[in-house]
């Protein structure tokens, strides 16, 4: 009786209200659906329809109807919104991976999913102002296209060539202002310059590119390496952990896996620091793992040399320039190489028997790292230095292209091969010969495989704008068949471990070893290397750089209405110290972002202590639990970090639920909602505080 006498209360004060008033009030009240729903259909004031029906009913029934079309609108939205939201891969899989396998296997999958992110941005201004205007603009046939037979999507010759996909097929025309045919850059006209937009582009992608990943660094920087951040944990997620608005039967299994795997980890993570290790032991480990070091690096030497070598043999053979299967020759040693690497080094690792797992598994990343560096090194040698000296008559630009998205492909096979069937059948000898339980997930081997594809797609952008869009497709079929082959060939770690940092040191190396290696090797390819004369953009000039020079030269005798021009070319392209302050600026917020983010917690924790006692002041009865589910969301250690563009996308949605009734609600909310006056030591500012009935 008392609860429906409280709600009869709430409904009366909601029907005083107006519709926006009453369904942001509602939308904030701490309820299920259902009950809000219900408030909803009761808040409806019959007293309004009487008036309605008397002498008001065109009045009514015209904002009834508006009323109606709105709720539509919003429903459909609401509708998109949730399609978009269950067409990703992610929806339910990293609920159910982190639940079962814990942080540390849900970060490879967190960043997978950044990875989709960075080539999506990546893929844009290149789809927009380079491969849709040359699609839009086809140049004229330089002779017979060959027909699609299959080949094509292993080797990435053929029909392929012929199309967007590569650098060759880009003109060095400049379109006319009626868009009705090109002409040659010599001729003025409204300049769309193929050439420079070509060069411009990919130098703005990369660009947005570094920006992104430096702000997700940094922003992991700041969510991982909180100070303070584990004080009283255990006790937060014993008690505070749960979300009491989960009511469906399966999420609720989901959580309570989650909280239980987080358990174990913090556990395991305290019983770690507690473990002494006799002097004995720290010797006979430091030995094994010096002579780990060394059969690593000798591998890694061997694995380089074995490159190097093929790669001059294949160089050397009169058919080269082959067009069959005879090409996948070197992606597959490669491959090889790096797949039975791996395995090695994983056996390494077993023998050395280390305490730790996080310090198992930054080993094995950093052994793996430097192999993929290696041999990456040795394939840009035989690009740039071996194979351009070569391939001087034809396109070499093509060839490296073709080449990077063989390289890709071959790796994507052999991924799905050692997933398949390799995790499959030592699942099957552990649990049939050697009575054992099903292996682990292997982090670093993964990891380090996605970081090796990125890798390859960002060295591959100027020769092939669509490979982000290749890296993409081939991420999505990645992430079905890795949490496949997770769910039914391996197990949870057998010692739980907390991967507070993973992600920030996955970023770290995507953005110095990969990012930065990458954007060097372009940068030699645009300031160095003499472009082919027989195709593509640039093929009238003898470095690529040289579009931007041709442009301010043409800029210059054109006259002063574009003079500023020239001058934002000399000073932020051609002069170095531009390069230099952003990169230190790119550095210096690198650094900060810890300090940053430490006193913002600091000042944070000063006032929403002060809320949260003044709320409790006023009897609010959910306000400790409330606060204690933000205490415990805080105080876990690995986050789904928030990528620039989903960032932004969640600022502007805020802004449009919040502010058009921000100001109209803050003056008419009733007085018995406000409650008595804030002190004066309280900082001031509006707030729509919610009635609790």
């Amino acid at each position: 009786m008392e609860e429906d006498e409280k709600r009869s209360l709430l409904v009366k004060e909601l029907q005083g209200l107006s519709m926006a008033q009453r369904d942001h009030m509602i939308r904030n009240m701490p309820l299920s659906l259902g009950e809000k729903r219900w408030l909803r259909e009761k808040s409806w004031s019959p007293k309004g329809k009487q008036q309605g029906q008397k002498g008001r009913g065109g009045t009514f029934s015209c904002s009834r109807l508006r009323y109606s079309c709105i709720l539509a609108l919003h429903s459909l939205g609401l509708v998109l919104l949730s399609g978009l939201y269950a067409a990703r891969p992610w929806r339910y899989a990293l609920k159910q991976i982190g639940g079962q396998f814990g942080s540390s296997v849900l970060s490879y999958f967190l960043f997978l999913k950044t990875l989709l992110a960075f080539n999506a941005l990546m893929l844009l201004p290149l789809l927009a102002f380079l491969v849709g205007v040359q699609a839009a603009f086809p140049p004229d046939p330089s002779g017979l296209v060959p027909t699609f037979s299959g080949l094509e999507l292993l080797t990435g010759r053929g029909c392929f060539t012929h199309t967007v996909m590569y650098y060759g097929y880009y003109s060095n025309t400049t379109l006319s202002q009626s868009c009705a045919s090109p002409r040659e850059t010599g001729q003025d006209s409204l300049p769309y310059n193929m050439p420079l937009a070509y060069l411009f582009t990919v130098g703005a992608a990369f660009f947005i590119t570094c920006i992104t990943l430096v702000y997700s660094m940094s922003h992991s920087f700041g969510e991982s390496y909180r100070v303070g951040s584990t004080k009283g944990i255990h006790a937060l997620t014993v008690f505070c952990s749960w979300d009491y608005k989960v009511t469906q039967k399966r999420a609720s299994r989901v959580q309570q896996d989650s909280i239980c795997t987080q358990l174990k980890e913090l556990l395991a993570e305290w019983q770690l620091r507690e473990r002494p290790q006799s002097a004995c032991g720290q010797l006979w480990q430091a030995a094994m793992l010096g002579l780990g070091w060394l059969l690593c690096l000798g591998t890694t030497m061997g694995c380089a040399a074995a490159v190097l070598t093929f790669s001059e043999v294949m160089i050397q053979r009169p058919d080269a320039d082959g067009q069959g299967v005879e090409l996948l020759a070197l992606p597959l040693v490669v491959s090889v190489l790096n797949l039975g690497a791996s395995y090695l080094f994983r056996g390494l690792a077993t023998l050395e028997r280390h305490d730790s797992p996080v310090l198992e598994v930054y080993m094995a990343i950093c052994r793996s790292l430097i192999l993929k560096m290696a041999v990456l090194g040795v394939l840009c040698y035989h690009w740039l230095g071996r194979r351009v000296a070569k391939l001087q008559a034809p396109c070499w630009e093509d060839f490296v292209g073709q080449e990077l998205y063989r390289f890709l492909v071959v790796d994507f096979i052999f991924t799905l091969l050692d997933s398949l069937f390799g995790e499959l059948v030592w699942r099957l000898i552990s649990e049939k010969k050697l009575k054992r339980q099903k292996p682990e997930f292997d982090i670093a081997r993964n990891v380090l495989d996605l970081i090796y594809g990125q890798t390859l797609t960002w060295l591959g952008v100027l020769f092939s704008p669509l490979l982000p869009a290749v890296q993409m497709l081939r991420l999505l079929l990645l992430f079905y068949v890795k949490k496949a082959s997770l769910m039914a060939n391996c197990q949870a770690p057998r010692r739980p471990w907390l991967a507070s940092h993973m992600s920030t040191v996955f970023l770290t190396l995507l953005c110095f070893p990969s990012f930065l290696g990458a954007a060097v090797f372009l940068c030699y390819a645009v300031w160095q290397v003499k472009p082919s004369s027989t195709c593509g953009p640039f093929r009238t000039l003898n470095t690529m750089y040289e579009a931007g020079t041709v442009w301010v030269h043409r800029l210059e005798r054109a006259g002063s209405g574009a003079s500023w021009l020239p001058w934002l070319h000399h000073f932020l392209v051609e002069n170095t110290f531009f390069l230099f302050l952003v990169s230190a600026l790119l550095l210096r917020a690198r650094t900060r972002s810890s300090s940053s983010t430490s006193f913002t917690l600091f000042t944070r924790r000063g006032s929403g202590g002060a809320d949260r006692i003044y709320l409790h002041s006023l009897g609010w009865p959910w306000v400790q639990r409330s606060s204690c589910q933000v205490l415990g969301s805080k105080a876990r250690a690995t986050r789904p970090d928030l990528p620039f563009p989903q960032l932004f996308l969640i600022l502007i949605k805020w802004v449009l639920q919040h502010g058009f009734v921000f100001w109209n609600e803050l003056a008419t909310v009733p007085a018995r909602c406000l409650g008595p006056t804030r002190p004066s030591t309280e900082p001031s500012g509006p707030r729509a505080w919610l009635c609790p009935g």
